[in-house]
């Protein structure tokens, strides 16, 4: 048989015109430049560079995490049990600090705030009913004890004698307070010094009143006394009550911010863990085929229960500190200050009859502190009397027509707990009359009868001044005491509030961990 030209090929043939055809598939150039001449795909002589090396061992190590926390049910579990048990945690440990923080809050408004304030306003009270009953035992004291008024005489002293021990313990109360406050230290420092000086005057013309003709060097002292008081003492004492309340306030508003912020992280947290624990029943239901996980229930139903309490406990303290701070405190500082103005205008009555030669400053003065209590536009101590009826009628008429000032309307603003307003209303309607004695006082020294203005003055037979003007206290007592009884039932509720919650909230979040635990610990027997 006879070959043909190109008809066959040997092997070694074939291989040749093998090595010279390119290849089927061309070599992928590497990153970074083509292969150089002879490489035609073959292998690389340089390694991958630092940041391929690195994403790799990220990969690895992501992959590594997703195996042991994710990538199986076992982990899978592990892992919603682990954010279960972190944010119970968390939340338990929020509601400790919150029980902590309202703790000492209510401890500093019920043993340091209020008290603080309310012996400043006492202790201006105190040192005008003792500038008063000074004037009273001079007004009585006749000639050396010559025609003295023996009831009126005998209460001034009495009463002189506890409003000075009751200016001793206030100084001392305001004292411990003013300690950390460098500037209410120097006050209490200079009221001190002052009370002391105000007592030599006052005793040296109590002493010189003992002595016939001795009424007046008595007189001259007493006005250095009384100027004392007026330039020195109440000043620094209503600057007291200023600086004792303004920080009262400061530390109400920091404190309820804390609370509104302390509010929204329980809630939060609270949404938090309860997703959660519904992520986690849902995947045991899903996974394992269950309806509900027992264990998960109780410890979500724990949980909403827990959230409930923590949220209630910072919303009945915010609302207890609330009326305690404003609804209450508000008016007693209110009631403090008009019943220290009460005894000053008294005392201003007393003055009048005693000095002569200072009778219209202190009709100017008794004007001004009624002003200051019920205050009448334009009025005058002729007119002021109509005014106030006129006024007052109107109010009685409709509570929202109020056309006087003072702190009557401060008070009168501000009511909020049953019986407040009859017992403020009562209050005005004894001041009423009580500023109708003043002008019968006048009338009488008007008219020349000294010794009778005097005995009506400082008498305490019924109809007399200073017997309405017990009954105003008693009215003014009262309004006070309606207040003080509130501002003392919202410091309780407010401790009860953090001792009553705050114990099983927390039980709810410690059972919260045990139950989740406990409720998993089957589906995670399965596995082993």
């Amino acid at each position: 048989m006879t070959l043909t030209a190109g008809s066959a090929q040997s092997p070694g043939t074939e291989e040749e015109a093998g090595e010279n055809t390119p290849p089927r598939r061309a070599a992928v150039a590497p990153r970074g430049g083509s292969p150089g001449p002879g490489q035609r795909g073959g292998s690389r002589t340089a390694g991958p560079g630092p940041g391929l090396r690195l994403r790799r061992q990220a990969e690895a190590a992501r992959a590594a995490l997703r195996r042991r926390y994710w990538a199986t049910v076992p982990a899978r579990l592990r892992l919603l049990r682990a954010a279960t048990v972190l944010l119970a945690a968390a939340l338990a440990g929020l509601l400790l600090v919150v029980g902590l923080a309202l703790t000492g809050t209510w401890g500093a408004v019920a043993d340091r705030d209020a008290p603080r304030t309310t012996s400043a306003a006492d202790l201006d009270l105190a040192l005008n009913d003792m500038d008063a009953q000074a004037a009273n035992i001079l007004l009585s004291n006749g000639d050396a004890g010559q025609g003295r008024l023996t009831t009126p005489y005998t209460k001034a002293v009495g009463h002189y004698a506890d409003a000075r021990r009751e200016i001793g313990h206030d100084l001392r109360t305001l004292a411990v307070a003013a300690q950390g406050s460098r500037a209410d230290e120097k006050t209490v420092e200079s009221l001190t010094d002052g009370f002391a000086e105000y007592q030599e005057l006052i005793g040296r013309a109590l002493e010189n009143d003992g002595h016939h003709g001795g009424r007046p060097a008595a007189l001259a002292d007493h006005r250095r006394a009384t100027d004392l008081l007026r330039g020195q003492l109440l000043p620094a004492a209503s600057a007291l009550v200023s600086s004792n309340d303004t920080a009262f306030e400061a530390e109400y508003t920091t404190a309820r911010s804390t609370l509104f912020a302390q509010l929204a992280a329980v809630l939060a947290l609270g949404a938090a863990l309860l997703a959660v624990l519904g992520v986690l029943q849902w995947y045991v239901a899903r996974t394992f085929r269950r309806v509900l996980n027992p264990g998960l229930l109780a410890a979500t139903c724990c949980t909403l229960l827990a959230v409930i309490l923590g949220a209630h406990l910072l919303s009945a303290s915010s609302s207890h500190l609330r009326v305690a701070r404003h609804d209450a405190f508000d008016s007693v500082v209110a009631l403090s200050r008009a019943r220290a103005l009460a005894y000053d205008a008294n005392a201003d009555e007393s003055r009048y009859l005693l000095d002569p030669q200072r009778r219209d400053r202190y009709a100017d003065a008794f004007l001004a502190k009624s002003q200051q209590l019920y205050g009448l536009t334009g009025a005058t101590l002729p007119t002021y009397d109509a005014q106030l009826a006129t006024t007052w009628q109107a109010y009685r008429s409709d509570h929202h027509d109020l056309r006087f000032t003072g702190e009557f309307r401060r008070e009168l603003d501000n009511i909020t707990f049953p019986g407040e307003r009859a017992a403020a209303e009562r209050t005005v309607e004894t001041y009423a009359v009580y500023q109708r004695d003043d002008r019968r006082i006048r009338a009488l020294l008007a008219a020349g009868e000294e010794r009778e203005a005097a005995e009506f003055c400082t008498g305490w037979e019924p109809g007399t001044s200073n017997a309405h003007f017990e009954a105003w206290m008693v009215a003014l007592d009262k309004v006070t005491g309606i207040n003080r009884a509130h501002f003392d039932a919202s410091v309780d509720e407010g401790r009860a509030a953090v001792s009553d919650l705050l114990p099983w909230a927390g039980g709810g979040l410690s059972a919260v961990l045990a139950l989740t635990v406990l409720g998993l610990r089957p589906r995670l027997a399965e596995f082993r």
